[in-house]
């Protein structure tokens, strides 16, 4: 049998970039999707400072309370009376949620404790305050 001269133009090698995408692709929604984002009080605050202060592991729920006694909650203002509520909501996402409250070290100490009040009445036990080391 005689073989069969190839064409004079001979065809060019080429890689197929498509499987490389794909898995490309897949890689960014996957960190897309197991990435938690931490979602900041919207307040700007001044911290107190403590000597004792320590690092905690990131807390799921964060409550901004301002020097003016503004309380806010997922970057909204939000009524003393209605943290409870709010909170709630938020633990039937994350049932173990931890709780972090950033209050101005000029907010009155009676706001600061009735939203700790409004937190336990929600059923978190996990309750932290921000502090700057010294």
């Amino acid at each position: 049998m005689a073989r069969k001269k190839h064409s004079s133009v001979d065809e060019e090698a080429q890689i197929d970039m498509t499987p490389m995408l794909d898995i490309v692709f897949i890689m960014l929604i996957f960190f897309i999707v197991t990435t938690s984002f931490i979602k900041p009080s919207g307040l700007d605050y001044n911290k107190p400072e403590a000597s004792t202060a320590t690092t905690k592991k990131a807390a799921n729920i964060f409550i901004g309370v301002s020097s003016t006694g503004v309380i806010k909650m997922e970057n909204r203002q939000v009524d003393i009376e209605r943290v409870t509520a709010n909170v709630e909501r938020m633990l039937a996402e994350t049932p173990e949620a931890a709780v972090l409250i950033e209050a101005d070290k000029l907010a009155e100490h009676g706001i600061v404790i009735k939203v700790m009040d409004n937190v336990k009445k929600a059923g978190v036990d996990k309750i932290s305050v921000s502090a700057g080391k010294e």
